[in-house]
């Protein structure tokens, strides 16, 4: 992480502006706020809320708002539909007083899709694209056309989180890889959160009336029984139904769902 933060204090001299990409489902969570000390109105910023259309439209136009607010120039996309992308020259445009060629550098948390949106951008497969984080290992130059080049950079995560629930919206997304996790702990909490929030998710998806008095680790033993992951004995397979369960969210499997609104 230190190496990458080096490779990009070093880069900046390099790029007229820096684009931001965090998952439009987890905007706040996904903004390493090292960025800020990194960049330190160095050159100007653009946010790009990636995946919109894996995040809940209501809660987006909260952020919309919440950022016109502030004043922070913004973009929404989808990546991997190529929905949105084609803005990224016009709205890089209006961060600068003058015309002519233009260099921009693409940053963000590892996961939230950077390489997909530069490839879609330049049309054609030029960054490593995976679905898991930790592929870019260094900086590579894209060519769009003759008037903007994008610099790609490892997506970097801090080195300690401010709270617990930071953290975890980032491991639900798969910014956090699942080797260093408990993923049956981590699909328990996030069955808690849907409960909450999207109850009319699970019970399309899995089958389920979600109990509003059940633990987390009970909500996905009733989903791994609806899907019929049942071992030998008659015991629940719940380590197969929290992959299978964290690798649908992050599909958008489940549906439009957003983790987090303004404030």
């Amino acid at each position: 992480m230190k190496k990458a933060e080096r490779m990009m204090q070093d880069s900046l001299k390099l790029v007229d502006v820096v684009c931001e990409v965090v998952d439009a489902r987890i905007p706040a969570s996904s903004r390493n706020p090292d960025l800020d000390e990194i960049i330190a109105g160095r050159k100007p910023r653009l946010l790009i809320l990636n995946r919109a259309d894996q995040a809940d439209p209501n809660v987006t136009a909260r952020w919309r708002e919440y950022y016109k607010a502030l004043g922070t120039p913004f973009m929404e996309c989808d990546a991997r539909s190529g929905r949105g992308v084609k803005e990224l020259p016009k709205a890089l445009r209006a961060l600068r007083d003058k015309n002519g060629p233009m260099r921009a550098m693409v940053v963000g948390v590892p996961n939230v899709g950077k390489s997909t949106f530069i490839n879609k951008v330049s049309g054609r497969k030029t960054a490593a694209v995976s679905d898991r984080p930790g592929v870019t290992r260094g900086k590579q130059w894209i060519t769009v056309d003759n008037q903007l080049e994008l610099l790609d950079t490892p997506g970097i995560l801090w080195p300690k989180f401010v709270d617990q629930a930071t953290g975890e919206r980032l491991a639900f997304t798969g910014a956090v890889k699942d080797d260093v996790l408990d993923r049956e702990e981590l699909a328990a909490k996030l069955l808690v959160l849907l409960r909450a929030e999207y109850p009319a998710a699970l019970t399309a998806r899995y089958k389920i009336d979600p109990d509003p008095e059940a633990q987390g680790w009970e909500l996905l033993e009733a989903c791994a029984r609806k899907r019929g992951f049942l071992m030998a004995g008659g015991e629940v397979n719940t380590e197969r139904m929290a992959a299978i369960l964290l690798d649908e969210f992050r599909g958008g499997k489940l549906g439009r769902i957003s983790l987090e609104r303004p404030g």
